[in-house]
């Protein structure tokens, strides 16, 4: 078994959940930045500066949430690092990080349910040029959909830890 930072009263699953987060994340960014990088991944091979630019950026934002799921299971996630200006070595408020993150699957889905409308009705024009492509694109992001209940099942399983816990008298973890 794979040994990880997460905390020892989080349930298996959830750290499994907490880890699947960035993989499901990788693929499209992967898509995104072969895309950048003028590999004939889709019909537009390459893009000018300000698409690539905000193509690059979209991935590394991307990437970057989806790794903060991690916190939901991890010493970081209960109390900042001492290395962070202001926040460094205090608590965090369980219903402010279960909130943002569950505020963050409910954005998650709108995006999937609007992407899904959008590519139904035909709104959106055709990313990719040959079948190779399109089953390329529909690989890369097919998992990005498992996101938002991913998150929301591990914020939820954060919150409950760390509300029950709190209560129960239990003394708040070392940082």
């Amino acid at each position: 078994m794979v040994k990880t930072d997460a905390l020892p009263d989080v349930p298996r699953w959830a750290v499994l959940a907490a880890h699947t987060v960035p993989l499901v994340t990788l693929p499209s960014g992967l898509w995104r930045i072969a895309q950048v990088a003028g590999l004939p991944v889709a019909e537009q091979s390459g893009r000018n500066g300000r698409e690539a630019v905000v193509a690059v950026s979209l991935t590394l934002i991307t990437e970057g949430l989806a790794l903060l799921t991690l916190g939901l299971v991890r010493p970081w996630g209960e109390v900042a690092p001492r290395r962070l200006p202001l926040i460094g070595g205090r608590r965090v408020n369980a219903l402010a990080a279960a909130a943002s993150a569950m505020l963050g699957a409910a954005v998650l889905c709108a995006t999937v349910g609007w992407f899904a409308w959008t590519q139904a009705a035909g709104l959106m024009e055709r990313v990719t040029r040959t079948p190779a492509q399109q089953v390329l694109l529909v690989v890369c992001y097919a998992p990005l959909p498992a996101w938002a209940p991913l998150l929301a099942a591990t914020a939820l399983a954060y919150y409950r830890r760390r509300t029950t816990t709190s209560s129960a008298g239990h003394p708040p973890p070392s940082p």
